[in-house]
């Protein structure tokens, strides 16, 4: 009972309101793409509301009138990329920028315009009801560019990769069903000797490598088909773009590992050398993993299900530093992996999770359903939780525990050790065994083990 009314206490202190802090040097700013409406305090000036437009010296202007009305602090909705140039402009010149979420300062129904937009935007953070979203340092914002920008440049080398088997199939051609990537060693073989004028499949089967499964006949009759002019015209254009992109790739990583040494260390590799990897890995994965491990002083690979694609989005999204965050349920709030529970009445209304894009959700949502096949505790984790959720929601499930597992290892600088989870696991087991003995002994039955 004293438990019972401890969580009541606490849920309703919780639920407690801080008072309004009314800041009189607090102003509203409404982004548009071509205009900017700007409202002051009334009493700082003649005329509260003012338009801007959005070229460069428009922006310093605006930063100047800001500054002459003594505001030190703007609210601004985050509205598409329009927001950037202010934001960085206004942050330059010592203006604390509140950047907030559009569904969190939505006005009354009734007339829309946007001179009250931005007045009521400076009103809501005049009196300290807006709260600013999370906007990672300086140097995380180029890393997250950079890795937003090799995002879509993967997202191009597939798509000329689609185009690229079209024209296959349009000539009958079956080289991507009997090989799994046309764009490895064999498939760009083959496909450099078609261009050169070679048709002859048995001569091209020859270039197969000895590691691809179909043998060296399937492939022969996978060759043979139409050649027609147009549509070899369009398999050139589309392999060319496709090895164009990854020029395009290499040197987005090459600027991203230039960076990425910038960052400050939490240890040094030399001194406290990274433990094996868990699985056989690439060189190229191996440098990643060290590097990671250098910026965040911990090896999360050791965690099961986290390699270094999803520690890769967690630095470029968020940063190596996570004090801005007060609990690992904090971060995988803001991720969008924790419960949007909706009481009224003292009932549950709603329980689902926010529909927003994260690509930490969406990296930890990857990790956590590579586990359904791991053999780890983490694995056994996911699939009870899969048995007894269902696919959907044991995954986000397991992503908000894997992002907590990384939040405690990163913030309290220690190596993961499963032998904890392993431990939980088979107290888990004897909880489960003592309830089957328990309903065994109400119907009436003794369990007995089986003798080895």
């Amino acid at each position: 009972m004293k438990d019972v009314k401890k969580c009541r206490r606490k849920e309703l202190q919780k639920g407690r309101l801080e008072p309004l802090r009314i800041r009189e040097d607090a102003a509203g700013i409404d982004i548009g793409a071509e205009e900017i409406f700007v409202a002051v305090p009334p009493q700082s000036t003649d005329e509260p509301v003012r338009s801007f437009q959005t070229f460069t010296g428009e922006l310093h202007r605006m930063a100047d009138w800001l500054v002459a009305c003594g505001v030190r602090t703007v609210a601004m909705e985050s509205t598409g990329v329009y927001w950037i140039p202010a934001f960085q402009i206004l942050e330059a010149r010592g203006i604390e920028v509140c950047l907030v979420n559009a569904q969190h300062a939505k006005n009354v129904p009734g007339r829309k315009t946007d001179v009250m937009d931005c007045q009521w935007l400076q009103q809501l953070h005049s009196m300290g009801l807006l709260q600013a979203s999370f906007r990672p340092p300086d140097q995380v914002c180029v890393i997250r560019s950079l890795m937003r920008h090799r995002e879509s440049l993967v997202q191009s080398a597939s798509q000329q990769v689609l185009h690229m088997q079209k024209s296959l199939d349009q000539m009958n051609l079956h080289l991507h069903h009997v090989m799994s990537d046309i764009t490895g060693k064999t498939g760009l073989a083959i496909l450099d000797a078609i261009f050169t004028g070679q048709r002859d499949p048995k001569v091209l089967a020859k270039l197969r490598d000895r590691r691809i499964k179909a043998s060296e006949e399937t492939v022969a009759q996978a060759l043979e088909g139409d050649y027609r002019r147009e549509h070899l015209f369009t398999l050139k254009q589309s392999l060319a773009g496709y090895r164009f992109v990854q020029v395009q790739l290499a040197d987005c990583d090459e600027q991203i590992a230039a960076l990425l040494e910038e960052f400050n260390p939490k240890v040094d590799p030399e001194e406290r050398p990274l433990a094996p990897p868990r699985k056989r890995s690439n060189g190229e994965e191996e440098e990643k993993r060290e590097e990671y491990y250098r910026i965040l002083g911990v090896d999360l690979t050791l965690v099961d299900g986290i390699g270094a694609g999803t520690i890769g989005t967690l630095i470029s999204e968020v940063g190596p530093d996570f004090s801005r965050f007060r609990s690992g349920a904090a971060m995988a709030s803001w991720a969008g992996l924790s419960p949007n529970r909706q009481v009224s009445g003292g009932k549950l209304q709603r329980s689902k999770t926010k529909k927003i894009r994260s690509r930490v959700a969406y990296a930890f949502r990857m990790a956590a359903n590579s586990l359904l096949k791991s053999t780890s505790a983490l694995g056994n984790i996911f699939r009870r939780l899969r048995a007894k959720l269902g696919a959907p929601k044991a995954i986000t499930a397991m992503a908000h525990r894997l992002l907590g597992i990384v939040y405690f290892l990163v913030t309290h600088q220690q190596t993961f050790d499963s032998r904890v989870l392993e431990q939980q696991q088979q107290q888990q087991q004897e909880r489960e065994k003592a309830h089957l003995h328990r309903k065994a002994l109400k119907f009436g039955f003794k369990l007995v083990p089986i003798a080895d």
